[in-house]
């Protein structure tokens, strides 16, 4: 691949404990792996600086978020600015009393503050109770220059939805992040966990070839127990980094931590669109009824 078009991008896969502190220094050493093996850009898990407290409701769980210029972000501007690396950093954001957000931070290799993003799509289900803590991003979709490319980052519950991924790619952004925590409930994954990962991977990868990018999304591992013994979750790793046809290039284990560094050549992207040209034959005048929450059969209109 040619050096003036490749890219070497990163996905640290870790588990989460209780200590803050514990989080970031494993974080940071992950990071400093990265950027020896020359990666240009690192993305971390979903939540990574605890556990995922999302399991219950429960409002001591506020005390964990923080402002965007907080300990999080500005302990990694440091370890950005001293590996000259840039960071998509996941953290909960505190923005006013009362409003949350579940947000990941986009620092460049100086430690500069690039922006923000506030995951759009917010789940509620047995485990995932994410409503209660975080309200709905009002960014919008955005992408975020790293030397000549741009890439976009997206959360989680974000990476079932094809709006979110077309509407970050019409931006420009040649890679796509995916920032995660996802898992199997223990009493469902006999049945239906393989069916479950399965799923997960085919949507994403289904993201890069419907949009001709890269996608790359960075899990964390580990059981971890709901606070008040309510359950828990099996993290269950396997982050990946997927082609713009689709293909895996890169995957890891269930259960370990260790980091994902994978030369992307981003000229690739203009040879995939030439012969997938799903760009051009777009039918952009025909897709007004994706604003409708659903079109009842037979109706012009279907009602909003």
């Amino acid at each position: 691949m040619s050096e003036a078009t490749t890219m070497r991008i990163a996905a640290v896969q870790m588990a989460c404990d209780a200590s803050r502190e514990d989080n970031l220094a494993r974080a940071t050493h992950w990071i400093a792996e990265a950027a020896k093996a020359g990666a240009t850009v690192v993305c971390l898990p979903e939540l990574f600086t605890g556990p995922y407290f999302c399991q219950t409701e429960d409002t001591a769980a506020f005390e964990r978020a923080e402002p965007v210029q907080g300990p999080t972000l500005t302990a990694l501007a440091g370890v950005a600015r001293e590996h000259r690396i840039a960071i998509v950093a996941p953290f909960f954001e505190r923005r006013a009393a009362g409003i949350y957000h579940n947000s990941a931070g986009v620092l460049d290799a100086a430690g500069h503050f690039w922006g923000l993003y506030r995951k759009m799509h917010i789940p509620d289900d047995p485990g995932f109770y994410e409503k209660f803590y975080f309200t709905p991003g009002d960014l919008g979709f955005k992408t975020f220059p790293i030397g000549d490319t741009r890439i976009g980052v997206l959360i989680c519950w974000d990476q079932w939805f094809p709006e979110a991924a077309r509407l970050t790619a019409m931006q420009g952004a040649s890679i796509l992040f995916y920032p995660t925590a996802i898992g199997w409930v223990p009493d469902e994954k006999a049945d239906q966990g393989a069916a479950q990962h399965a799923a997960w991977q085919t949507v994403q990868r289904g993201h890069a070839i419907a949009n001709g990018v890269y996608v790359a999304a960075v899990n964390r591992i580990g059981m971890e127990q709901a606070t008040q013994g309510q359950g828990a979750i099996e993290f269950w790793g396997q982050s990946f980094i997927c082609d713009p046809q689709g293909q895996i290039l890169a995957e890891a284990s269930v259960d370990q931590e260790e980091i994902l560094c994978v030369d992307l050549d981003v000229a690739q992207l203009e040879a995939v669109r030439r012969i997938w040209p799903f760009w051009r034959d777009r039918r952009i005048e025909a897709y007004a009824g994706l604003t409708d929450r659903w079109h009842t059969p037979g109706s012009e209109t279907g009602g909003a």
